[in-house]
């Protein structure tokens, strides 16, 4: 089989929503990015912040071609159709500047609403501006970023061991993350201060990024859904024909998350394209 057959479009959709990519920043999994860019195939995709890891960059200069190539895969698409609707985040914060800058098939929005194919309108934003810890002190964001970045190495060390002896990818950050209490009751408090901006808004929902930790739930009402990362559990939200979401995990073997399951993806592909 050769590359071009390999990486053909084996998955159909209407909406991409993906953030915290963090190009320039060396545990950004590029790669897999990559692989699940070249097979999707969709109408829009919404980039919701931290695509580029500029705080990254501006300490130490990090920039492999596979990093270069994500850029030139989403603009590629943009270029032959698709429409690109980059969020900034937090790490990125300078693009922020150029909010309502339309640059043929790619926009740059503070936020935005996105209307799903069955008519219900979702807030797409990063969702830093929700994060007390980053409203609170620029130094205690500052501290946290390091601290995570610290959690990633440890994180790249374990897994090459584990991969060593034939062990699925597990991420040390994520398992911290729902463990350790304050964690949770942060992540939680996160998500319900988004579920309350969107009701504020009077939006269905809300979609966002910036805690790494993908997720759909339902929280009094408002569908709360969260795209996940690039850098820990390469996760993507998306939107089908009919306008129902799933969360795609694309690490060593891609999965459609549904509910606490994780099935292979490509044997459930067809299930997310349009019906006849």
């Amino acid at each position: 089989m050769d590359m071009k057959t390999a990486l053909r479009p084996s998955l159909r959709v209407r909406t991409v929503f993906i953030s915290d990519i963090h190009l320039g920043f060396k545990g950004c999994r590029a790669e897999f990015l990559l692989d699940f860019l070249r097979r999707v195939e969709c109408q829009q995709i919404y980039l919701v912040g931290d695509i580029i890891d500029v705080w990254s960059l501006t300490r130490t200069f990090y920039w492999p071609q596979a990093h270069n190539d994500v850029i030139r895969t989403i603009l590629g698409k943009a270029k032959h159709g698709t429409r690109v609707v980059y969020v900034p985040g937090n790490h990125d914060r300078p693009f922020r500047d150029h909010d309502g800058l339309v640059m043929g098939n790619v926009e740059i929005r503070l936020m935005a609403v996105h209307e799903t194919a069955d008519g219900r309108r979702f807030l797409v934003m990063h969702g830093d501006e929700f994060d007390g810890i980053v409203r609170a002190s620029p130094l205690l964001e500052s501290l946290g970023s390091r601290a995570y970045s610290a959690a990633l190495t440890i994180n790249r060390y374990v897994n090459a061991i584990r991969k060593t002896f034939g062990f699925p990818y597990w991420s040390v950050a994520a398992f911290l993350k729902h463990k350790v209490k304050n964690a949770v009751r942060y992540v939680a408090n996160f998500e319900r201060a988004l579920a309350t901006e969107a009701r504020r808004r009077e939006v269905n929902g809300v979609i966002c990024g910036h805690i790494h930790r993908a997720e759909i739930t339902d929280i009094d009402g408002i569908t709360y859904c969260n795209d996940g990362d690039w850098v820990e559990s390469c996760t993507a939200l998306v939107e089908d024909f009919q306008g129902r979401f799933s969360l795609l995990r694309w690490t060593e073997t891609a999965e459609v998350l549904v509910g606490s399951q994780a099935l292979p993806l490509f044997e459930d592909a067809v299930a997310l394209e349009p019906a006849a």
